[in-house]
C-alpha cells in the first residue's frame, strides 16, 4: 500500500504541511471547490426534493485526474479543507470524486497549520459532518433559485446581463436606503459656544457651552445666539464643581472576521477582499527566511472571541517577560462571543505570539506585514491589564450659561502600551482649580452649524451592520460587498458607498415585488434557520420547500406587474434640442441622460445627482466638444470622454449610430520586451485610473501612473512616471527596485536615489 494521503484545499498549505510531515505522507490540493451546479442551466431538481446536478466546475478535471490518481494508490485518505461549512462542503465533494479508490476516507481539520495541531488532527480523525454539509447544500440552492429565476426578469425589465442575489440584494437595499435617509434629509441649524478661559497658573484651557438658562443647550438661530452671548458677556465665570476620579479601560477582544475587516478598513484603507485574501496568506504560510515555511496565524472565518488555554498562558509569559508583570491582569481574560455566535473556531490570532511584527517586517511584504501588525498587536493588547486614566471634570458657571470642560491623564499604560503609548501621553490638562474660583475669560466663540444626515456607509461599517442584523456570515462579508461594485450597483466615492442608477433601480424593483427576499430581517431568519440545517434541528428540504411555496407565486407575480424601466427611467429634465422628457437609460459605460424622442432626437448627457435625489445634466467639457479627428468609421468628429470609471477615451459624436470608441493613447510605447504595443489609459471597475499595454492579454504590462518616453538613468527600465506625492510631482521610476526620482521640471542628471 502507498502513503496516507491528505487533500487540502490549496497549493500552499500542502507546502507548509510537508515541511513538518516530510515523506509519511503524500499531500494534494483540490484549489478549492470541485464540483458545483452548472453554470448554463438550474441544476435543480425542484420536484425531486431539490436534488442538486453536480458537475466537475470547468478548468478543474486535471485537479480532478490528479486527485484520482493519488487516491488510487493511497491507503487511507485525510480530508482537510478549512474548518467551515464551505470546507466540509469541499471534503464532501472531494469524498465523492475518490470514493472508487475503495480506501477508508476520513475528515480532519484544525484551526492553525502547525506541526502539533495537524498531527493531533491525524491522530482523531471523524466522519464528514453531513448536517454541515447539507446547510451549505441548502444555502447553494437558495441562492441558485433566487439568482437564476429573478436575474431573468430583471434583464426583461430593466438591463440585460445583471443579476440578483439572495443575500447581495439585501446589502444593496441598505446602501440604497441610506442613501435615501440622506436625500431626505433636512438640515437643522444650530450653534455652540467656546470659552477660551485662563486660571492663576497655567495652562489655558476651553470650555463648551453645555447648558443655557438651566436647560440643556439648544440655540438654534443667529438672533438667539446674539442674545446668548449678549448675556454671558460680562458675566463672572466661576468654578462651581471640580470632580476628579480615577477611570479604567478595558481592552477590546481578539479580532473576529468582522472586526478584523473593519480595523483594517478603517486603519489600513484595505477593502475586506483585500483583508481577507492577505489572512488567508498569513493562515495557510509563508516563507520567513532560515525558517522556512511558517504559517503565521489561526483560521480567519471566525465570530468566536475564544482563546486556546495553551494561547492564553503564551500571552501571559510573553506579556511578563517583555513588558513586567505589571501588564498582566490579576485574572486572565476571558471573552463572551455575542449571542449565536458559531463557536467551532478560536479568534484570529498569532499562532506563537513570540513571533513579533518586528521579527517578520523585513520577510513579509508591506500589506501582509501590516495585516500580521494589526492581528498580533490586538490579541497581546487583549490579555493585557487595564488602561488607567486620570479624569478631570470642571463646571464653569457665567450667567444663564452652564460650560463644561473635561482633562484626562493617561496614568499606567496597560494595554495601551504595545500600542506605544506611555504614562503621561493622551494628556489633556487642565490647572489646578477650586470651587467658587473665578476665571479670567479670554475669547467667547459661537459657531453656526448644521446636523448632519447619515453618513453614508464606508466597508467598516456595512460589515458592521451587516453583523449586527444578521446578514450573511463571516465568510461571506467580502464577497457580498466585492459583488456591488463588481455588479456595478455601487461605488466607492471617497471610500463611501453610493449606489449606482442601476443599483438603486434594481433595489427599488426587487423590495416592491420580492418583499421577503429584500426583507432584512427574513434573510436574518434564513440565517438561523441554515444554523438549525448545521445543528440537526432543521431538515433542508422542509426548508427549501417553506421558501419555495412563497417564492414561486411572488416570482410569476412579478414577472408580469415589474415596471419595465430598459427603455428609461423618467426624469424631470427636459431635452434641450426637441423639449421631450429625458430619461435615465442603462448602457454598457453607466448610466446616463438620453431623449424620450430617440431615434428621431439623439441626444444624450450625463447627469450628476444633487443632495435632494434630483437629477443635474452635466455640462460638456471643452475637452468634450473638441475634436481630435475624423471618425475611421463614419468620418464625423472624435472627442475625449471621460468614462463612470474615471478613466479618458476617444469617442464618434455620431453616437449612438456609430459606436466607434478607442482608449486614449499615451504615445509611450510599451517597454516590454518584444512588444509593439502602445500604453493607453484604463481604469479599473473600482474607479482607479492606470496605464496599460494595448496588447492585451498577450501582454499584461501597467503602471499606476502617468508614463514617460525617457529611460531610467539608474536601471534599466524603458520608461519613467509622473507621478503625484505628498511631496508635489515628481518623475520616478516604476521599478520597484529602483528610487530614482527628481521633481518636475527638474534637469534629468539631477535624479538621485534615496539614501
Amino acid at each position: 500500500m502507498g502513503k496516507d494521503l491528505i487533500i487540502v484545499e490549496s497549493p500552499a498549505k500542502v507546502k507548509t504541511i510537508k515541511k513538518f510531515l516530510g515523506n509519511a505522507y503524500a499531500v494534494e490540493a483540490s484549489v478549492g471547490h470541485v464540483r458545483d451546479l452548472p453554470s448554463k442551466k438550474l441544476g435543480v431538481d425542484e420536484k425531486d426534493d431539490f436534488a442538486p446536478q453536480y458537475q466537475i466546475i470547468p478548468g478543474k478535471q486535471k485537479v480532478v485526474s490528479k486527485l484520482k490518481e493519488a487516491a488510487a494508490s493511497a491507503s487511507t485518505i485525510y480530508l482537510a479543507p478549512d474548518p467551515d461549512r464551505e470546507g466540509e462542503a469541499i471534503a464532501w465533494h472531494v469524498a465523492q470524486i475518490v470514493q472508487d479508490a475503495g480506501v477508508p476516507v476520513h475528515r480532519i481539520q484544525f484551526n492553525e497549520i502547525t506541526a502539533k495541531a495537524v498531527r493531533e488532527a491525524l491522530s482523531h480523525p471523524r466522519d464528514i459532518n453531513e448536517k454541515l454539509f447539507l446547510s451549505q447544500q441548502a444555502r447553494r440552492i437558495l441562492d441558485r433559485l433566487v439568482g437564476y429565476k429573478v436575474s431573468p426578469i430583471l434583464w426583461q425589465k430593466v438591463k440585460s446581463g445583471i443579476s440578483a442575489g439572495r443575500v447581495q440584494s439585501v446589502a444593496l437595499r441598505l446602501v440604497v436606503d441610506r442613501e435615501k435617509e440622506r436625500r431626505a434629509f433636512v438640515p437643522v441649524e444650530y450653534w455652540n459656544f467656546k470659552a477660551r478661559l485662563a486660571a492663576g497658573t497655567p495652562p489655558e484651557f476651553e470650555a463648551e457651552l453645555a447648558k443655557y438658562q438651566g436647560k440643556k443647550l439648544e440655540i438654534g438661530s443667529a438672533e438667539a445666539a446674539l442674545a446668548a452671548e449678549a448675556a454671558i458677556t460680562g458675566q463672572p465665570f466661576v468654578v462651581t464643581a471640580v470632580t476628579e476620579k480615577e477611570r479604567k479601560k478595558s481592552p477590546p477582544p481578539p479580532f473576529i472576521t468582522s472586526t478584523l475587516q473593519q480595523a483594517a478598513n478603517q486603519r489600513l484603507g484595505y477593502s475586506a477582499k483585500r483583508t481577507m485574501g492577505a489572512a488567508q496568506k498569513l493562515y495557510e504560510g509563508l516563507e520567513l527566511g532560515d525558517s522556512g515555511t511558517v504559517a503565521l496565524i489561526t483560521y480567519m472565518r471566525t465570530d468566536s472571541t475564544r482563546i486556546a488555554d495553551e494561547a492564553r498562558d503564551a500571552a501571559r509569559e510573553y506579556i511578563t517577560e517583555a513588558l513586567g508583570p505589571d501588564y498582566y491582569p490579576e485574572k486572565a481574560r476571558h471573552f463572551r462571543s455575542k449571542a449565536g455566535a458559531q463557536d467551532a473556531h478560536e479568534a484570529i490570532r498569532p499562532i506563537d505570539v513570540r513571533i513579533t511584527p518586528a521579527d517578520v517586517k523585513t520577510l513579509l511584504p508591506k500589506d501582509l506585514f501590516s495585516l500580521y501588525k494589526l492581528i498580533w498587536e490586538r490579541f497581546v493588547a487583549s490579555q493585557m491589564a487595564e488602561a488607567r486614566f486620570w479624569d478631570t471634570a470642571v463646571d464653569v458657571t457665567a450667567g444663564p450659561g452652564l460650560f463644561k470642560a473635561k482633562g484626562q491623564r493617561l496614568i499606567f499604560p496597560g494595554y495601551l502600551k504595545v500600542y506605544g503609548q506611555e504614562a503621561g501621553d493622551e494628556a489633556k490638562s487642565l490647572p489646578k482649580l477650586d470651587t467658587g474660583q473665578e476665571l479670567t475669560l479670554l475669547e467667547l466663540k459661537k459657531e453656526q452649524k448644521f446636523t448632519q444626515p447619515p453618513p453614508r456607509y464606508t466597508e467598516a461599517s456595512l460589515v458592521r451592520e451587516l453583523e449586527e442584523k444578521g446578514i450573511g456570515r463571516p465568510s461571506t462579508y467580502a464577497a457580498i460587498i466585492s459583488t456591488l461594485i463588481d455588479r456595478d450597483y455601487a461605488r466607492l466615492e471617497e471610500k463611501h458607498f453610493v449606489p449606482s442608477e442601476l443599483g438603486e433601480t434594481v433595489s427599488d424593483l426587487l423590495a416592491e415585488h420580492f418583499v421577503k427576499i429584500m426583507d432584512v430581517g427574513f434573510t436574518a431568519g434564513m440565517e438561523e434557520a441554515l444554523d438549525a440545517v448545521a445543528d440537526g434541528r432543521t431538515d433542508w428540504v422542509h426548508l427549501l420547500r417553506d421558501f419555495t411555496e412563497d417564492f414561486n407565486p411572488t416570482l410569476a407575480k412579478a414577472a408580469k406587474d415589474m415596471a419595465k424601466v430598459k427603455a428609461g427611467k423618467e426624469t424631470d429634465v427636459k431635452c434641450e434640442l426637441c423639449g421631450k422628457p429625458m430619461v435615465i437609460r442603462f448602457g454598457k459605460a453607466g448610466e446616463f441622460l438620453g431623449c424620450s424622442g430617440y431615434p428621431d432626437c439623439k441626444n444624450t448627457k450625463e447627469f450628476d445627482r444633487a443632495a435632494d435625489g434630483a437629477v443635474i445634466p452635466r455640462e460638456r467639457k471643452a475637452e468634450e466638444v473638441a475634436s481630435v479627428g475624423a471618425c475611421p468609421t463614419c468620418g464625423k468628429d472624435l472627442v475625449v470622454k471621460k468614462s463612470r470609471t474615471g478613466s479618458r477615451f476617444i469617442a464618434c459624436t455620431g453616437w449612438p449610430d456609430c459606436k466607434y470608441t478607442k482608449p486614449l493613447s499615451t504615445g509611450v510605447p510599451c517597454p516590454k520586451e518584444g512588444c509593439s504595443g502602445t500604453l493607453v489609459e484604463k481604469s479599473s471597475k473600482r474607479g482607479k485610473v492606470f496605464y496599460a499595454c494595448d496588447a492585451y492579454p498577450q501582454c499584461d504590462f501597467a503602471v499606476w501612473d502617468w508614463p514617460m518616453n525617457e529611460p531610467c538613468p539608474q536601471c534599466d527600465s524603458k520608461i519613467l512616471v509622473r507621478k503625484k506625492t505628498r511631496d508635489g510631482e515628481l518623475i520616478t521610476c516604476p521599478s520597484k527596485s529602483c528610487r530614482y526620482k527628481r521633481a518636475v521640471g527638474g534637469k534629468k542628471d539631477e535624479g538621485e536615489g534615496e539614501e
